[in-house]
């Protein structure tokens, strides 16, 4: 009796024409899905070494004018945090040029713009994480469906077979079943890499709120 090839590449090739496609779809959400976690990758540990730095430079006892200078001069290359203060101090400074008796009004503003600009980058650091959350919980599901439908053609191409045996059985039930192993693939690090970022982001937001307390203390004490 000659053997059967039970080989991925195999199972692959001999399913069904919707069992392939649904294997077609979860490969491009697993392509998309790791090109999300490698860019996200990349732009949390920029965001994270540009904080780094510019939070020692702020707390250096640098002079706020001077810094706010060298960050316009480089702006294309700051990070949020640098972003959000480029924002409060341009802000309160262009308040008090108008109205110098008010001074309330100026860090009223000065929060305003670094709440705004906050918001704004907060925005693009999310950017591609409910993809993330979406192809690790949608995937499991897709590849199920594929399997389910595997098992029904395979299950009717036994109809016309007097005596179903466990080799004629097998290939149809493993071709079906390899659609849920690629959905699993596909998912778990969507899920994986959603949860870190998550994380990541939640702790560089706290840390971009305490900055603008801290940074709205500082302004106050230079309206007294």
């Amino acid at each position: 009796m000659p053997s059967t090839d039970l080989s991925m590449f195999s199972l692959m090739a001999n399913a069904s024409g919707v069992v392939q496609c649904v294997m077609a779809l979860l490969f491009f959400i697993s392509l998309l899905s790791w090109t999300a976690i490698f860019s996200k990758a990349l732009a949390l540990r920029r965001e994270q070494n540009q904080t780094r730095a510019f939070e020692e430079k702020f707390w250096s006892g640098i002079e706020l004018m001077s810094l706010l200078r060298n960050s316009e001069k480089s702006k294309q290359r700051i990070g949020t945090l640098e972003r959000i203060f480029v924002a409060g101090l341009r802000e309160f400074l262009k308040v008090r040029e108008k109205d110098n008796d008010d001074r309330g009004t100026h860090l009223d503003a000065a929060r305003r713009a670094m709440k705004a600009c906050y918001q704004r980058e907060m925005d693009i650091l999310e950017a591609r994480l409910p993809f993330l959350a979406s192809a690790g919980s949608v995937s499991p599901y897709i590849g199920l469906f594929g399997t389910v439908w595997g098992i029904i053609h395979a299950f009717r191409g036994l109809a016309n077979v007097q005596q179903a045996t466990l080799a004629s059985v097998a290939p149809g039930i493993a071709e079906a079943l390899v659609a849920t192993a690629i959905g699993l693939f596909a998912a778990i690090p969507a899920v994986v890499a959603y949860n870190r970022y998550s994380t990541e982001i939640d702790r560089l937001a706290s840390r971009f709120e305490s900055f603008i307390e801290e940074f709205s203390n500082i302004l106050q004490r230079h309206t007294l």
